[in-house]
């Protein structure tokens, strides 16, 4: 039996982002999921999130991997601090590591440890990688 992918995965949208008024480039013309987006390939979705990392550090003053994750999956959706356990030990860092957000290396492992944490499988890192080149 072949296993059906998770909704990130079917909506390339790995970090699941939920609709809101940006316009993301790359969006699929047609958004038929209620509330997440859904991006044409994955590496839109990659960018996306990449993005919104950035994002997080220049609009909110978001520092460490605790606080982009406090900010990325609230505790009144997730069990936020198994989600921070999760993305640390992807990522080999403790929760109080201050990733670079300028640095290549660093966000696609961030992005890939969000995605593996939101699809339950490993990201392929050819399309984080080409999502980071997007922006």
């Amino acid at each position: 039996m072949e296993k059906k992918l998770s909704r990130g995965l079917r909506n390339c949208n790995p970090g699941n982002i939920r609709i809101t008024k940006d316009r993301w480039q790359g969006l699929r013309k047609r958004q038929t999921d209620p509330d997440f987006f859904q991006f044409e390939e994955m590496k839109w979705g990659y960018r996306a999130l990449l993005r919104t990392l950035q994002n997080y550090r220049l609009r909110h003053g978001c520092q460490t991997v605790r606080d982009f994750i406090s900010r990325w999956a609230p505790a009144n959706e997730n069990d936020t601090e198994a989600y921070i356990r999760s993305v640390c030990q992807s990522m080999g860092v403790s929760a109080d590591f201050i990733p670079d957000t300028d640095s290549k290396d660093t966000m696609c492992a961030l992005a890939a440890a969000i995605s593996r944490h939101e699809n339950g499988v490993v990201a392929d890192m050819e399309d984080v990688e080409k999502g980071w080149a997007l922006l």
